[in-house]
């Protein structure tokens, strides 16, 4: 049975179970910042297990994009190397949210299974959790299970429901035992049954994993039953094809097949002449998984930068093109490989045949650009070898890696070559350090926000500022409920009514005040703390605050205006920027408040001058149009028939809030003038790139844009009268101050290669003979690193079989030039003899072994070092 007809009949199965058949979501989870990818496929149901967010459905099926390569859940250096780690894999699902519960869960697994994929049910074991009598009761007494393969699994992790069968989503929250299935390969696979000594033999493969959320774990470790228990199940795609398809590795199903050979064909291709991978070789298994996960993060906006999301793309593919240099590719070929993947998963996922041509570019720049690195960190690794040591040190091989993205075993490979090693010990405890932030960094903790249990937030900020008679709902001081909180605390305010609008999709939360007869408090920020729960951030000023008190609730006025100028603005040149650019801009982010409004969107290129001044023509031909805005509220399939475009990162639930606005319709829930010509003027200030693929753009509106053309006037006057002429002549002018400067530059850089060249003349005769080898140390006056280098190639020119060391002093800083002919680079080598100097006036340095540079911040103990050159290059020779 192929992977496709596997994930159908998943699929339909529980859906005649009553189950809906929800798509996957992005593998980069816009709506929960406590994730870096998307990693199970409970993901996009969290809100529904916690209860702040209900669908219209109770029972849900998927077949889930999952990515682990970061954070807590990083399989990435296993893959290639076992047979059923990946990067990227498909989660198969089902979900139940309050509806049934173990007995149902357990007897669909045991159906689908046995009567649909026709497993033979005596080659399935099960696991439950030590504890969970009713799970165990379940499989044994109505499934059938024998008790010989019912295997009870107890906390076995240093703690307690610390257990391979109880699953936790946090340190605290929705958690519970899970019962899990396992196939048997049989006794020819080497490997014990689950729990035991053996378990993590071949033989046994776990292939279901059923969640039974029935507690809620609170802070000091108390379990409390949940009223609605839910089921959370999953299965990988990837294990039950190999299973079904009679193989024991995830490379050998019907999917891997072909991008293992695409794989082949690309590396070779990229290689010299006559090159043969290894059509077994782990490196190619490396490359068909990373080329999954990097076009399918890549089709959902993540594109290959040095933070977040976007740097574990970047070591993904890296660590892809790596694996093809090992195997002998020397050019840019994983680019290739996108065809044969969408070849064999485009039919399942349609975004990706869509996105094809743009995740082959990004990947095609990105293979570019390491190539180029794997030059650079050549230069760098060149340098560490000259300083002559037995050993790289761990903390500049981790710097190869992690900085210039030169992967350690690259590293080892050149370092074994030279008789050197590398300090692998250090390399790992360099590592490490950055794993634990990374877990650090990524680790969802579920008491991470606001716990709060009353009535939700009723938002009239569209229409009103002002709100008479908001009542508090609850009140919190250093992050717990609290019953007052008194003038002087820093308090989050939760009110029943508000115009305050809470920050969401790009847009800032609103400030301004609450007050009443006894007390005041300043809002200071906006945000919220469940989908329509509104925390009002600030400090109290006055009185006091409790839960039942009345305010007027009063937002800025003034900074109000000034933000939706901006977001109404941003609206319009996201069109503008399609229009001009073309279709393929998607925005990336975005950032809106009272002072500009910043843009991220997808291009591969600068914005010429006539470009953005294109899009300031369109903006501002809009505004001048005032034309009305209106929004609508309507269900999310008829915003997508309508024609709206979505934004990139935001939350949508059924139904949505779509904003017309000149020629724009966009769904957004933020705020918005009431016609166009309310932004005033349009004007872009800044644009550049922020990732491979990624343009910014920041531009400001209103009186904000009017005090940006004021402040750059008055610029250009004072300009003006600094070069002494008038503004309309600025330019010309500017161009003859520069070709005045150029000139001289030249004219002084004539003067020191001339002084040079007449230094270098009479130092020839200070060179020495040492066993046959001229050998010359000397300072050259008010030299620079590019006469120094000059004077050296003269110098060996006329001295033929020579090793030397040239110096320049400025001040007490140092700089040191060392050459050594071509002649004698195998008993003397320059980066070795720089270095050496180097390290006497406070400095180090290498370079290649016939010229090398560095420098020092000792100048008086030049002398001496220049001085011990000749002794030195003696013990050489």
């Amino acid at each position: 049975m192929k992977a496709a007809e596997i994930r159908q009949t998943f699929l339909k199965f529980f859906e005649s179970k009553g189950h809906q058949i929800v798509a996957s979501s992005p593998v980069v989870p816009g709506d929960d910042p406590t994730l870096l990818f998307t990693n199970a496929g409970m993901n996009q149901f969290k809100d529904v297990f916690l209860g702040f967010d209900k669908r219209a459905y109770t029972r849900a099926t998927t077949s889930q994009k999952c990515i682990r390569a970061g954070g807590k859940h990083n399989d990435l250096d296993n893959v290639g190397y076992t047979a059923r780690h990946h990067t990227f894999f498909e989660m198969l699902g089902n979900f139940s949210f309050g509806d049934y519960f173990k007995h149902d869960a357990i007897s669909y697994a045991w159906e689908l299974l046995t009567k649909h994929f026709h497993l033979p049910a005596e080659k399935l074991w099960v696991t439950v959790y030590a504890e969970d009598d009713e799970a165990y009761e379940i499989w044994n007494k109505v499934v059938g299970v024998p008790a010989e393969r019912i295997v009870r699994i107890g906390d076995n992790k240093g703690g307690r429901y610390m257990s391979d069968n109880f699953w936790m989503m946090g340190d605290t929250g929705p958690c519970g035992p899970c019962t899990e299935i396992f196939y048997d390969h049989g006794p020819e696979v080497a490997g014990g049954p689950p729990g035991s000594p053996n378990e993590d033999g071949d033989r046994y493969i776990e292939i279901w994993n059923n969640v039974f959320m029935q507690f809620n774990r609170t802070e000091d470790g108390v379990m409390h039953k949940l009223p609605k228990p839910s089921v959370d199940t999953g299965m990988g795609l990837e294990r039950l094809a190999a299973v079904l398809q009679h193989v024991h590795s995830n490379y050998e199903i019907d999917t891997f097949v072909g991008l293992l050979a695409a794989a082949k064909t690309a590396v070779d291709g990229a290689a010299p002449a006559g090159n043969d991978a290894d059509k077994d070789s782990p490196s190619l298994k490396v490359i068909a998984d990373h080329i999954r996960a990097c076009s399918f993060t890549i089709v959902d906006g993540v594109i290959p930068g040095n933070e977040g999301r976007g740097y574990v793309l970047r070591r993904i593919a890296r660590r892809a093109i790596r694996h093809g240099y090992k195997l002998g590719a020397r050019k840019p070929f994983f680019h290739q490989i996108v065809a044969e993947l969408v070849n064999q998963m485009g039919d399942a996922y349609p975004e990706l045949r869509q996105a094809q041509t743009r995740v082959t570019e990004v990947l095609k720049q990105e293979e570019e650009r390491f190539f180029q690195t794997i030059a650079n960190g050549m230069e760098i690794l060149e340098a560490a070898l000259a300083q002559g040591h037995s050993q790289v040190d761990g903390e500049t091989a981790f710097k190869l890696h992690d900085t210039y993205g030169f992967p350690v075993d690259l590293t080892a490979d050149v370092c074994r070559e030279r008789g050197v090693t590398v300090d692998q010990a250090g390399f790992e405890a360099a590592m490490n350090r950055q794993r634990e932030q990374a877990r650090a960094a990524g680790k969802f903790k579920m008491a991470a926000g606001l716990e709060y249990q009353g009535t939700a937030t009723a938002f009239h900020g569209y229409e009103h500022l002002v709100c008479e008679t908001s009542k508090v709902t609850a009140v919190y001081v250093d992050g717990a409920l609290v019953a007052e909180a008194q003038a002087g605390d820093d308090a989050v305010v939760v009110l029943d009514h508000t115009p305050f609008y809470a920050e969401s999709g790009g847009q800032v939360g609103d400030q301004g005040e609450l007050r009443n007869n006894t007390s005041r408090f300043a809002v200071e920020d906006t945000l919220k703390i469940q989908a329509d729960v509104f925390g009002h951030h600030g400090r109290v000023l006055e009185g006091s605050i409790k839960a039942g008190d009345v305010f007027t609730a009063k937002v800025n006025a003034e900074a109000r205006a000034k933000t939706v100028r901006n977001h109404s603005a941003t609206h319009l040149m996201h069109k503008a920027l399609r229009e001009v650019l073309g279709a393929h801009v998607q925005q990336k982010g975005s950032l809106v408040n009272a002072e500009r409004t910043r843009f991220d969107f997808a291009h591969n290129a600068p914005m010429t001058a006539e470009e953005i001044k294109k899009v300031e023509a369109i903006v501002n031909a809009e505004i001048l149009a005032n034309a009305g805005a209106k929004a609508e509220v309507m269900a999310l399939d008829d915003a997508q028939k309508s024609g709206a475009m979505m934004l990139f990162g935001e939350k949508y639930g059924e139904t949505v809030r779509v904003l017309s606005i000149g020629s724009s319709k966009e769904l957004c829930g933020g705020t918005h003038v009431k016609a166009t010509g309310d932004i005033g003027l349009f004007k872009i200030v800044a644009e550049g790139g922020v990732a491979a693929g990624v343009r910014r753009v920041e531009a400001v509106t209103g009186d904000n844009a009017l005090a940006y053309l004021q402040q750059l006037e008055s610029t250009v006057n004072a300009v003006a009268g600094t070069l002494k002429t008038a503004p309309a002549e600025l330019e010309p002018r500017i161009h003859a101050v520069l070709d005045q400067v150029k000139a001289l530059e030249k004219e002084l850089a004539a003067a020191k290669s001339k002084l040079a060249s007449a230094q270098g003349d009479e130092l020839l005769s200070q060179a020495v003979d040492v066993k046959g080898l001229k050998v010359l140390a000397a300072t050259l006056v008010g030299a620079d690193a590019k006469t120094l280098r000059e004077t050296m190639d003269k110098l060996k020119d006329k001295l033929k079989t020579a090793a030397i060391v040239l110096a320049a002093v400025d001040g007490d800083k140092v700089q040191l030039a060392a050459g050594v002919t071509a002649d004698s680079v195998a008993k003397v080598k320059a980066g070795e003899l720089v270095n050496f100097v180097a390290q006497q006036v406070g400095g180090k340095g290498g370079g290649k072994p016939d010229m090398a540079m560095a420098g020092g911040t000792d100048a008086k103990a030049l002398p001496a070092a220049l001085a011990s050159v000749q002794a030195w290059v003696g013990e050489r020779l």
